[in-house]
């Protein structure tokens, strides 16, 4: 796991998986009316409803079969005498059964099952205090900061514990945190304004504006649309580039390189990749003649006064108030370690921001893009990115709803019936984050943390709208993100482990030393100081040592200050006492081959 920028669903995975936990309702049942039936039930149900309180389930609209009689059609036919009546033209009248919910003319789609009443989420948000002592407490995460939007303003912003431990300063509500993917959300924004200004459409095709972009298909790459890149399903595999950007390549150099790599079906493959959106975004700023950082800076942090935001690293460092990142150790503890400079990956994962200025943000798209009292935004384009593009959690069984990616956006509908937008962010190295709106109550909550991802920020988050929803949360969702988060400091390369008991030693240094290469990431210098082998690669010449692991195989720790895990460096093809090839398992392209 060199590079934990991922999405995690507000699903999630478990026993009794989220998405599993249905709630009958009025909007379930007319999803299956046409429009005209559902027309027909918006216009009888008010005055329905106020004949009777509804006691029973919903009631649904019976369909009636072409060419038979409905049962109240046959009922009306019959007359006192009990004699049966030509029916006429009633048997083309459906039948609306009791206890129908009062939802009007209300669109067939625009309304949920369960209502959310002001005083739910005023309890939400007095709430909030507790549950974040209490997740802080059982994680250990050192700093935290959240806010939360509701009709039209900040109603929660506050930080907790501290910015850097060993250090006194405090965490606050304008403390800035490098927010990792949840920049990708905040990128497509950007890219909604860059279409409301016509430099571009969610449709433009990526080398209309990079006319020098390619990936390995030709058919692809003539096909390959911006909504591609930002609905993670330009076939592209997760983590490509990652390995480039570690050692220190630049972000056109890796966007080069991408087209070495191989595909996956385009389209319909949904793969998280951080350098696939990259290319979408560099297509937009191509579009608007300025670089990706100043779109997003014209786009969004200067309007919406977000004077703590930026897209560039060297802004983050200079700020004063800034969370430090903190890797988690040993499965129970925090320390400051890395710095995590993602510049290569900005429209992805470079921004920094506070919970302040998120809260702008999250105002902005609850408003649908108004702000200041003018359309800033064009609603159209916003309401593109957060549909649904792609499964990204398929539902597994016929029971489960599917979780959705959209252009940027995590969309799902709640067991409620409301639909969700959010993202998470990850740094591996020691950044988590997390936001969740309801549009439906008009409620938005970001949580930014300055630890390793083990599912805090998500925790408060998820646990944070199923009060607004429902007033009570659907599981300890610490414990469950916690479970799966895990997962991630697993190493599952071969070398993780001990080598094998009958371990063979290492031939000579000689056999072992000289100048390896591929074309995607150049040469590789194997160099010795007495049985000790180094590794130098990369435009930065990064360099670590190989540990003996048995006979021609090795491990090391990858240079590059990603806190990426031991994994293996193998030799092979030995002609004459030489290594002629070198496999390094941490690339997307491992092998190389001599050349000196």
């Amino acid at each position: 796991m060199a590079h934990a920028d991922r999405p995690t669903s507000a699903a999630g995975v478990g026993t009794t998986s989220r998405r599993a936990l249905l709630i009958g309702g009025s909007a379930a049942l007319l999803a299956g009316c046409t429009s005209a039936t559902a027309e027909a039930v918006g216009s009888t149900g008010t005055a329905a409803s106020s004949a009777a309180t509804p006691t029973g389930p919903p009631a649904a609209t019976l369909s009636t079969p072409a060419g038979s009689t409905p049962p109240s059609a046959a009922a009306a036919s019959t007359t006192a005498s009990g004699s049966t009546a030509a029916t006429g033209t009633a048997a083309a009248t459906p039948v609306v059964m009791p206890g129908l919910a009062p939802v009007g003319r209300t669109a067939q789609f625009a309304y949920s099952a369960v209502d959310i009443p002001e005083a739910r989420i005023t309890a939400a948000v007095g709430a909030l205090d507790a549950l974040i002592a209490d997740v802080m407490q059982r994680s250990g995460v050192p700093g935290l900061s959240a806010a939360v939007v509701h009709g039209g303003k900040v109603v929660y912003a506050k930080g907790f514990g501290v910015r850097e431990l060993g250090r006194p300063g405090k965490v606050d509500a304008d403390t800035v945190f490098q927010l990792a993917s949840l920049s990708k959300s905040v990128g497509s924004t950007a890219v909604c304004w860059a279409i409301t200004r016509k430099k571009a459409t969610w449709a433009d095709k990526v080398t209309a504006h990079l006319p020098d972009f390619r990936l390995s298909d030709p058919a692809v790459t003539s096909m390959l649309q911006i909504s591609d890149c930002y609905a993670h399903r330009t076939g592209l595999s997760g983590g490509a580039g990652e390995d480039l950007e570690a050692l220190g390549f630049d972000r056109a150099q890796i966007l080069q390189r991408l087209r070495q790599l191989p595909l996956k079906p385009f389209r319909i493959t949904y793969e998280y990749t951080n350098f696939g959106m990259t290319i979408g975004g560099e297509a937009v700023a191509a579009a608007a003649g300025m670089s990706w950082e100043d779109l997003q800076d014209a786009a969004l942090y200067r309007p919406l006064g977000m004077s703590r935001t930026s897209s560039r690293h060297s802004d983050f460092l200079a700020r004063s108030n800034r969370a430090a990142l903190h890797f988690y150790y040993d499965g129970y503890r925090f320390r400051p370690t890395y710095l995590r400079d993602p510049d290569q990956q900005s429209p992805a994962g470079g921004v920094s921001s506070s919970a302040n200025d998120m809260a702008r943000w999250m105002l902005l798209h609850l408003a649908d893009g108004r702000w200041d009292g003018r359309q800033h935004i064009d609603p159209a384009a916003l309401q593109a990115a957060r549909n649904p593009h792609i499964p990204n959690i398929p539902g597994t069984t016929p029971a489960e709803r599917s979780e959705f990616y959209g252009y940027g956006f995590n969309v799902e509908a709640t067991s409620t019936g409301h639909v969700r937008w959010g993202h998470s962010g990850a740094f591996y190295v020691g950044a988590a984050t997390a936001f969740g709106m309801l549009p439906a109550a008009d409620v938005g909550i970001v949580v930014l943390t300055n630890g390793s991802p083990i599912g805090v920020p998500e925790a408060i988050a998820v646990t944070f709208t199923d009060l607004v929803r429902t007033g009570v949360a659907e599981r300890d969702w610490f414990d469950h993100y916690k479970a799966i988060f895990v997962n991630t400091f697993v190493n599952r390369s071969p070398v993780a482990g001990d080598p094998p008991a009958d371990a063979r030693r290492p031939r000579a240094a000689s056999a072992y030393v000289g100048t390896y290469t591929n074309s995607y990431v150049g040469d590789v210098v194997v160099s010795a100081r007495g049985r000790t082998l180094t590794v130098t690669l990369g435009p930065k010449r990064l360099s670590a040592p190989l540990t003996p692991w048995d006979g021609d195989n090795f491990s090391w720790l990858p240079p590059g200050g990603f806190a990426d895990p031991r994994s293996a460096v193998t030799f092979g093809g030995f002609a004459g006492g030489r290594a002629t090839t070198m496999t390094i398992e941490s690339l997307q392209i491992p092998e190389l081959r001599r050349t000196s």
